[in-house]
């Protein structure tokens, strides 16, 4: 691969689970919900690999598991492909598009693509996460009047990492 192993989410249709890529390997998570403690419960996964798909949801909610996980806002034409259309894909596009999207001011990252964080890759019914969306844009817009949030900080200080291994990398 032209750069490092890319960390994304896969789903298992049938089994109901998620399968996270993560720099190169394939981990199981022990139930559909992705967050820091079904992350630290993970195991290797270990059966067929062509039966996963790229799920269309990177982001992680989970603001501890998102700084693990540099998931990315891939490309819509990727999304759903099964694991080893997405390796071809990622070693013979990839590197590109990842330089392509840093090179025009974007962020690569699909945490940083979201503006509700409690509907993304979260099991919870609409309406509760409706309710707490509105209370958490409210908290938001009293707390940033005041404080950067940390959030950006840990994004930002991601996307320069990122960007400092792919603008570097050497061809």
């Amino acid at each position: 691969m032209p750069l490092r192993p890319i960390d994304a989410i896969f789903v298992h249709p049938r089994q109901r689970l998620y399968v996270v890529y993560y720099r190169g390997e394939l981990w199981q998570l022990p139930r559909m919900k992705i967050d820091d403690r079904s992350w630290q419960n993970r195991r290797p996964y270990k059966d067929d690999s062509s039966s996963l798909y790229l799920s269309i949801h990177q982001a992680i909610s989970d603001p501890v598991l998102a700084q693990k996980l540099r998931t990315l806002d891939l490309p819509v034409a990727v999304r759903g492909s099964t694991l080893p259309r997405f390796e071809s894909w990622w070693e013979a596009h990839g590197f590109k598009w990842l330089k392509d999207r840093l090179l025009a001011g974007e962020s690569p990252l699909a945490a940083q693509q979201t503006t509700t964080p409690a509907k993304v890759l979260n099991d919870q019914p609409d309406s509760v996460i409706d309710r707490q969306s509105d209370n958490h844009a409210e908290k938001n817009n009293e707390e940033q009047a005041s404080t950067p949030s940390a959030d950006t900080d840990i994004f930002a200080d991601m996307l320069a990492e990122l960007t400092d291994e792919v603008l570097e990398q050497k061809l």
